[in-house]
């Protein structure tokens, strides 16, 4: 299964073939998140905001609807490859998160469940 790319959307730049790829390359890493999960989707905003006297300015956004929830990112600067790494780490740094915290919470509950059975022994 690929990534789930819904949308790519550009102001002011164009989506050249070799841009639409890296994009797909960068974000099929995420694939490792998503499982088996089939509602999910990801849309991609790219665009030029200014071409000031330092130079052009790039910003890179993404919103990825994964498990009921909005995972957001978005970044600025002067190449839009940065802009879509940086994006990129980003939201994988926040599923690490998402991710960390299931666990947590399914370890706690372990956890009580066993303490309620190690109690209903009466030791």
């Amino acid at each position: 299964m690929a990534f789930p790319i819904t949308h790519i959307k550009t102001s002011e730049i164009e989506l050249t073939g070799r841009l639409k790829t890296l994009i797909e390359q960068k974000f099929a890493s995420l694939e490792k998140f998503i499982g088996d999960e089939t509602d999910v989707s990801c849309d991609i905003e790219l665009e030029k905001t200014t071409n000031s006297q330092s130079g052009e300015i790039f910003r890179a956004e993404a919103n990825l609807f994964l498990h009921g929830k909005m995972f957001r990112a978005e970044a600025t600067t002067d190449q839009i490859e940065k802009s879509i790494d940086e994006v990129h780490d980003d939201l994988e740094r926040e599923l690490r998160q998402a991710r960390g915290k299931t666990r947590t919470l399914i370890k706690r509950g372990g956890a009580a469940l066993k303490n309620m059975m190690r109690f209903g022994r009466g030791e």
